[in-house]
């Protein structure tokens, strides 16, 4: 099939000094998220030696949708941490023993909690008090007396930030699995019109083979970012690129966009692969690698083959189906030589 082709044929425990109270099991989300759609709850590590005030804190963070556990003293709370490693660490300064900050100090030596978040809170608003902190490894500071809102925004916003960076690509800072599925599964819910495009490079096997993983990674951010700059430039700010692993992409576009964005990607992905190469390698259109069988084998240069699924002749329920659908389409567009895209034309 040509490139730019439409397919129609294919295509909750009190032990040692340490409370747990859990959220619901089940709980309406704030984003509107269907059944099956919800995030795994946020686990927050409530450290305080004044049970009022942990009982203050517990209750409103389950009341917040939270998973909560209470620990009164830096110890117990050390030992829960490293146990079961929470989202969050909110734990006063001002304890015996182990207070807030050697608390910090400790949970950030540790490889098992290292990134875990902590947000201090303190009767002290000294500039130096909080210096310590920070310098321990804490990621906020909150002041006693405090407003409960705002606590718990800063709570929800560090944990939002929190989670936008695990799911990014290391690699290509790109939106990773997590971000792309609940984009897909927005879409879905919603019966939203859209087009997905599912990438994958040709011949990446052999680029590797010839030139190494280092430079593996330097296609692989040269691929994100000829479709990150590609997608938004003709599909605008709105269009969704994201990193699903490997040399896989996707990008997720406005209905109707997905016929100029794809030939444009392929167009500018093969003015530029040849920089990946050297000049002879370049110049000749292929390279000499071992083939799986042990045999020297000549491979074409690097290509990208894209699939695309739309919702113009299909409805989907569930967003497991668009991405099989526009994967589908990928797999057979790497038949084809050199870079390709298909939409499948299919109804459904």
């Amino acid at each position: 099939m040509r490139p730019g082709a439409r397919c129609a044929d294919t295509c909750d425990v009190i032990s040692s000094g340490i409370e747990r109270s859990a959220a619901p099991a089940s709980r309406a989300r704030p984003d509107g998220r269907g059944p099956g759609e919800e995030l795994p709850i946020d686990r927050i590590l409530v450290v305080d030696d004044s049970p009022t005030m942990a009982k203050l804190l517990e209750v409103g963070l389950v009341a917040a949708g939270f998973d909560v556990r209470v620990a009164h003293d830096g110890s117990s709370a050390l030992a829960l941490a490293l146990a079961e490693c929470p989202d969050m660490v909110l734990a006063d300064v001002t304890m015996p023993g182990i207070d807030g900050v050697e608390l910090t100090r400790r949970l950030r030596e540790d490889p098992r909690t290292a990134s875990v978040l902590i947000i201090l809170v303190t009767a002290s608003g000294e500039p130096a008090d909080k210096l310590a902190g920070f310098d321990a490894g804490a990621d906020d500071y909150i002041v006693k007396p405090f407003d409960g809102d705002e606590l718990f925004a800063r709570v929800r916003g560090a944990l939002r930030r929190a989670r936008v960076l695990r799911a990014q690509s290391p690699l290509t800072r790109l939106p990773g699995n997590v971000r792309i599925q609940e984009e897909i599964a927005g879409l879905v819910r919603r019966q939203a019109p859209f087009a997905l495009l599912y990438t994958d490079l040709d011949n990446f096997k052999a680029y590797n083979d010839k030139y190494g993983f280092l430079e593996g990674d330097r296609a692989i951010q040269l691929t994100a970012g000829v479709l990150q700059e590609t997608a938004i430039e003709i599909g605008g700010p709105r269009t969704f690129v994201g990193h699903v692993g490997g040399d896989d992409f996707v990008v997720i576009a406005e209905l109707g966009r997905e016929p100029e964005i794809a030939q444009a990607i392929v167009e500018r992905f093969d003015r530029e692969a040849p920089s990946l190469y050297s000049a002879e390698d370049a110049a000749q259109g292929y390279v000499e690698t071992l083939s799986r069988r042990g045999e020297l084998q000549r491979f074409p240069l690097v290509s990208i083959s894209i699939g695309i699924a739309t919702t113009e002749r299909r409805r989907y329920s569930h967003y497991a189906e668009a991405v099989a659908i526009a994967a589908e389409m990928k797999t057979f567009m790497k038949k084809t030589p050199g870079s390709s895209w298909a939409v499948d034309a299919r109804r459904g």
